[in-house]
């Protein structure tokens, strides 16, 4: 289809009208012939249908479950939507499961839920997960999707909630290489995120390296985290079990105020949380030559040119149409595809800071405005999947 505006909302739900949706099941072998029917159902079927029951881990190699994965939501926090519900979901979960075809060869198929129950969640993904290779969680609520992912991790199959971890791992990749570029070193920046959603939540854990290896993750020692209601400190009463958890390895001063009073200093701010929160002014209170990446969409925490303004080094944001682009499609694609080929059973730690260093590696010289390669850049998968799977090889 032509673009014929530059309205987004509306070329998008014309394009959606007039094809129905974004995806179509196809066969994969053709029925044209009697022999062709009888061997793509009965009575051949019954020969791979004993083969599993004889041997299960057959099924990934005689049915699509080697190759499939279950995009699940149940609508309640759709890109910056918020709770919009199970239909309005599915042109996202769509959306997902063509980039998943598209940059991975991976089939992906959206199933939204009717419930936001947390335990009907958790037992309707355990009753499905036999017809797939792996499960993409996706614009789940917190602190729910929290609970949902962690106790899925004994299924048998990656189960990897992408708000959470995608976000983290590219970001982690863009922030490698802005500390090239400014002669840091990960471990002495003092970091503000704002938000204290999925996002953020993932973000901090993988910064300060929980349930990573010492020896192969420094962590980040000085971390603030602020939510709307202000930084994330001891005293409040407040805060759920998540935060009160992150409370542990950050915030060790127990600074207490605004968003503006936490960044007062810092090296760098991440936010995953609202538009238009801060100004030139709030970046200029930073350190010198600061790494701004405000995520929020689509209208980030700063615009990048307010954010130089102010004195940033190196900005990035969730947006396709500015520099440095914070984008789960970095990392998905990749670390499915390679989770699927190696026949993983979760996503690990490990996994995952493979994929961060995987991406940071895809771009040889960084630039300020290069830190991160580009969502089109479709060798990317290749190198995170090799990356994924290595480390799994390596961790066996």
């Amino acid at each position: 289809m032509e673009k014929t505006t530059k309205n987004y909302y509306e070329d998008s739900v014309k394009m959606h009208r007039e094809n129905g949706g974004k995806l179509e099941v196809k066969s994969k072998i053709p029925v044209e012939t009697q022999y062709d029917l009888s061997i793509a159902y009965s009575p051949g079927v019954a020969g791979p249908c004993l083969a599993i029951k004889d041997n299960p881990d057959a099924a990934r190699q005689l049915t699509i479950k080697g190759n499939t994965v279950a995009i699940i939501s149940d609508g309640t926090a759709v890109l910056g939507l918020g709770n919009i519900g199970p239909l309005a979901a599915i042109p996202v979960m769509e959306g997902k499961a063509l980039l998943f075809k598209e940059f991975a060869g991976v089939d992906a198929f959206p199933i939204c839920l009717d419930t936001e129950d947390t335990e009907e969640i958790i037992r309707t993904i355990r009753l499905i997960a036999p017809v797939f290779g792996g499960i993409n969680l996706e614009d789940i609520s917190a602190p729910r999707c929290f609970e949902i992912e962690s106790r899925l991790q004994d299924l048998g199959i990656p189960v990897f909630h992408d708000d959470q971890h995608g976000t983290a791992i590219v970001l982690l990749a863009g922030l490698i290489n802005a500390c090239k570029i400014t002669g840091r070193k990960i471990e002495d920046l003092k970091v503000v995120i704002n938000g204290a959603g999925a996002a953020g939540i993932a973000i901090a854990k993988m910064l300060r390296c929980v349930n990573f290896d010492p020896e192969v993750c420094i962590p980040v020692k000085d971390m603030v985290l602020c939510d709307s209601k202000g930084i994330l400190h001891r005293d409040r009463d407040n805060l759920n079990p998540v935060k009160k958890e992150i409370l542990q390895f950050s915030n060790r001063e127990n600074k207490k105020g605004t968003v503006k009073d936490a960044i007062r200093g810092a090296d760098v701010f991440i936010g995953v949380s609202i538009a238009n929160l801060l100004t030139a002014e709030d970046i200029a209170t930073m350190n010198k030559n600061a790494l701004v990446f405000p995520m929020a969409n689509p209208v980030p925490e700063i615009m990048p040119e307010e954010a130089y303004k102010g004195g940033a080094a190196i900005v990035g944001t969730g947006r396709s149409d500015l520099p440095n682009q914070v984008n789960n499609v970095l990392a998905f694609p990749g670390i499915f595809k390679g989770a699927l080929q190696a026949g993983a059973k979760q996503i690990t730690p490990k996994m995952k800071l493979a994929a961060a260093f995987a991406l940071a590696d895809c771009i040889e010289n960084p630039t300020p405005d290069k830190i991160l390669p580009q969502s089109l850049e479709k060798e990317v998968v290749d190198k995170v999947a090799s990356a994924v799977m290595n480390s799994l090889v390596f961790e066996k």
